[in-house]
């Protein structure tokens, strides 16, 4: 063990690791959503697939605990309840296609997608249809497979949420608690395969505490009449974020 953690403090890119952590629970705290857009660019560059998502997870499991008491009040818990269980069938198809990408395909890809996520938000894309427990159930699956694949599980129910008439606290509170339920599953079902290794989990604890204090941080800055602001700071934080994991700056 102690050998091991040698080998984590040791390693190149735990500096870039912490900043973007950091910059995650910032935009996740005052946002409700945005660990992985803004965190899986920054951590695509140094480590392999498998372990960037192991420690997104494991970090993103810890630090909301402080807001979720806030979102069980203010989201809607029984959609959310309906997305995990799409996410669940979901997650296995995504691990699958994650343990078959290339590293390089793996960054261009959460890059790309993050990138295009971020341009509905912004080209302001108005869902007006009803919400049926089918189309929560297809976009719980297709959250899955995104975040199987590349540690993006929240891009659809984002777009689902954001592009909606609703309260911001209820859209905050919603996507904070679903992705507290992917990331659980994703979890499991990489332990259940075998892939939960020592080093990513090692450094997800060093990960851990800053992320949690900057989520917390981020919580106490969040407030409901400045929707805008909110917005429009975690659009730059998150195109900067998706721009920096680009290969083609190596």
């Amino acid at each position: 063990m102690t050998a091991a953690l040698s080998q984590v403090f040791a390693f190149d890119g735990l500096w870039l690791l912490l900043f973007g952590v950091v910059l995650a629970g910032l935009v996740r705290g005052f946002s409700g959503f945005g660990t992985a857009m803004v965190y899986m660019p920054f951590a695509a560059q140094v480590l392999p697939p498998v372990w960037a998502l192991i420690t997104l997870c494991l970090i993103d499991l810890i630090g909301p605990l402080p807001a979720v008491p806030r979102a069980l009040r203010d989201g809607h818990v029984r959609d959310v309840l309906w997305l995990a269980a799409g996410a669940l069938v979901g997650l296995p198809a995504g691990v699958w296609l994650l343990t078959r990408l290339q590293p390089e395909v793996f960054r261009y890809s959460v890059s790309l997608l993050t990138g295009v996520l971020l341009v509905l938000l912004i080209l302001g894309l108005r869902y007006r249809g009803q919400v049926t427990r089918a189309l929560t159930l297809g976009i719980g699956m297709l959250c899955g497979v995104f975040g199987g694949a590349v540690g993006l599980a929240g891009p659809p129910v984002i777009l689902l949420y954001m592009t909606r008439p609703l309260p911001v606290a209820a859209i905050r509170a919603s996507i904070l608690l679903f992705l507290l339920a992917s990331d659980a599953i994703l979890i499991v079902v990489f332990a259940s395969g075998g892939l939960l290794e020592l080093m990513p989990v090692l450094l997800s604890g060093i990960l851990t505490l800053p992320y949690f204090f900057s989520v917390w941080i981020g919580s106490l800055v969040f407030d409901p009449s400045h929707e805008t602001v909110y917005r429009w700071v975690a659009y730059a934080i998150i195109a900067g974020s998706a721009l920096s994991g680009l290969p083609v700056w190596d």
